[in-house]
C-alpha cells in the first residue's frame, strides 16, 4: 500500500508520518486490496483537518475529519474510512 502524505500549513514530522502509517495498517487488515492512499493534513485557524482518499479495487473511498488535535482528527478519519471500507468490501462480496 502506497501512502502519500501532504501537509497544508503544517510540517509533517516523523512521529506524525509514523502515526498515520500505523493507523492505515489497521485498515489494511480489514481490506488488503488498498492500492493507493492520499492523505492531506491541513490546519485552518484552530481546526486540524485530516482527509484521505483511498483507491481500492473496484472504487474509491473518501473521508474527512476535523478536531482541535491532529492525532484525534486522524483517529476519527480512520474510523470513518474503516466503516466505508467494510461497507465497500460487503458490496463486493454480495455480487
Amino acid at each position: 500500500m502506497q501512502i502519500n502524505l501532504t501537509g497544508h500549513h503544517i510540517e509533517i514530522t516523523d512521529s506524525l508520518r509514523n502515526y498515520v502509517e500505523s493507523k492505515f495498517t489497521k485498515l489494511e487488515r480489514h481490506f488488503e486490496q488498498i492500492n493507493n492512499v492520499h492523505v492531506v493534513l491541513n490546519v485552518q485557524k484552530m481546526q486540524q483537518i485530516a482527509e484521505a482518499k483511498l483507491h481500492l479495487n473496484g472504487g474509491e473511498v473518501f473521508a474527512t475529519s476535523e478536531h482541535e488535535d491532529m492525532y484525534a482528527a486522524i483517529d476519527a478519519l480512520i474510523d470513518k474510512l474503516d466503516r466505508q471500507v467494510i461497507k465497500h468490501k460487503e458490496k463486493l462480496t454480495k455480487h
